[in-house]
């Protein structure tokens, strides 16, 4: 028979009572190292003395001491199952090694993302960034095109998937792309990833020489992009941005890679001027520098003149536009992509193979439908009414009622607000009180690569306004507010 373990048992040609003691001492040691986890159902008796030949009551008293020991736990009517244990107490004979050596330093430090939730947190409604609604999601219409998606032929489905990302999704994200956002592309021009921090590592692996290149990232910035470009080895230099966005004039001239939230900047809400876009386009050229544009959430647009994406611009091939689907539709899709000029796809597509060998095709498939029969279209427009309403009234409220102490920076696109304070000496008292009645906003210093450095803009507080109604808005700043009179 086979064996019933999945690691080799050596009993050899023992006695009954060295069988009973060797059994017992190499499972002990499988459920020490972990091979046998904690809750997993040991197999019966009489299988294991099937499989390896020995007396059913040599596996019988093997896993009486076992269970005399807490290795193993048993009820009334079930199997035995691994037990709980603490490991760290047992000796199992192997050698630690130091769990620090063989880690790349990238990996030794940790950048808490916006909307970075721990899995034992309920999500509340609450001001966090990054976290858009779900109440008005359509789910009974994507679940349908999750239940199509299924449909495939198994030669089409069930084989590995293209890494570049399925054709159909491909077509329809250049639709959308070109509709939502005025991108010039076409499929070709389309890598599909596993939402837009893949994007950034792709890219960074692509794009970036270790301990030689310069990437130019805003300051403050998106904390995730950073660490994707200090994985690969890349030397960030912090450029400061102001009213128009990155200060296109503070660029060094060796930077080869400029990475810029330009239609909503990340996290103080403004959105690159169009003076400043060609400024920044003109450097990329004459110094033969790549832009990586993050359009984060620039599908929810407000007011009567919002600029398009700066890749509209691009005549020269330096822009790699990405695209996520997290704001739009949820995180949790996993679902972005890139833009890409043509003398770059060929590397990504490499890429992108090497990490994972292509997305999730069902969700490809269900995506894709989604956008092209027009639910993606109706269900922003939707949600930028929604949205529109709860930005107004949260810079109504930081008017009304915190206007003493901040002053919002009214967005035009996106799903947060950032406001700046009025007196820095005021800063840490605001920003104490508000993780208390405005659960979720974070401070502009949070996201600063130079905590020292002076911000052009000046220091601030961002709110998100994704996932709390107006009159939850309302009553938070109100609460907050008086917290503040009070201290």
């Amino acid at each position: 028979m086979e064996p019933v373990f999945e690691f080799p048992l050596d009993l050899g040609k023992l006695g009954p009572g060295s069988r009973v003691q060797r059994l017992h001492q190499q499972l002990r040691a499988a459920i020490v190292e972990r091979r046998l986890t904690a809750g997993t159902r040991m197999p019966s008796t009489r299988r294991v003395a099937q499989a390896y030949g020995v007396a059913r009551n040599t596996v019988i008293a093997a896993y009486d001491l076992l269970l005399a020991e807490g290795f193993i736990v048993t009820r009334a009517g079930a199997a035995a199952e691994v037990a709980d244990v603490a490991t760290q107490s047992v000796t199992s004979g192997r050698k630690r090694q130091p769990r620090l050596a063989l880690r790349a330093p990238a990996y030794s430090w940790h950048e808490a993302a916006p909307g970075e939730v721990s899995p034992t947190v309920s999500i509340a409604r609450s001001f966090e960034l990054g976290i858009p609604e779900h109440r008005w999601f359509p789910s009974d219409v994507w679940r349908r095109m999750l239940l199509r998606s299924t449909s495939l032929s198994l030669a089409d489905g069930f084989g590995y998937p293209a890494p570049q990302g399925r054709p159909l999704l491909r077509a329809a994200i250049a639709q959308h792309a070109a509709y939502a956002r005025a991108v010039v592309c076409t499929a070709n021009d389309v890598v599909v990833t596993s939402g837009a921090q893949q994007a950034f590592d792709l890219l960074a692996r692509v794009l970036v020489t270790r301990g030689q290149t310069k990437v130019a990232v805003e300051d403050p910035g998106y904390p995730p992009l950073r660490a994707a470009m200090t994985a690969a080895g890349a030397q960030l230099v912090p450029v400061p941005v102001d009213d128009e966005g990155l200060i296109v004039e503070r660029l060094p001239s060796d930077v080869r890679i400029v990475c810029v939230t330009p239609s909503h900047q990340f996290p103080t809400g403004v959105a690159m001027s169009l003076a400043r876009r060609r400024a920044l386009l003109e450097f990329a050229q004459r110094h033969g520098a790549v832009v990586i544009e993050d359009d984060y959430d620039g599908e929810f647009r407000y007011g009567t003149q919002p600029l398009d994406a700066l890749q509209m611009l691009d005549r020269d091939d330096k822009v790699v536009y990405v695209g996520t689907f997290s704001k739009s539709m949820f995180p949790a899709l996993r679902l972005g992509y890139v833009v890409a000029p043509p003398w770059l796809i060929e590397a990504l597509v490499a890429a992108k193979r090497s990490a994972d060998n292509g997305s999730n095709v069902a969700s490809q498939e269900a995506l894709a439908r989604f956008i092209l029969d027009g639910h993606l279209a109706r269900y922003t427009r939707q949600m930028r009414k929604r949205y529109a309403r709860r930005r107004d009234g949260l810079v109504a409220a930081i008017e009304r009622d915190l206007g003493d102490w901040l002053v919002p920076v009214e967005p035009s696109a996106g799903i947060h607000l950032y406001a700046r304070y009025r007196d820095r000496r005021h800063a840490k008292r605001i920003v104490s009180l508000a993780a208390n009645y405005a659960i979720g906003a974070q401070a502009a210093g949070d996201f600063l690569l130079e905590r020292q450095a002076p911000a052009p803009l000046g220091a601030g507080i961002a709110f998100g306004f994704g996932r709390i109604d107006e009159d939850e808005i309302e009553a938070s700043i109100a609460h907050l507010a008086r917290a503040i009179q009070r201290a």
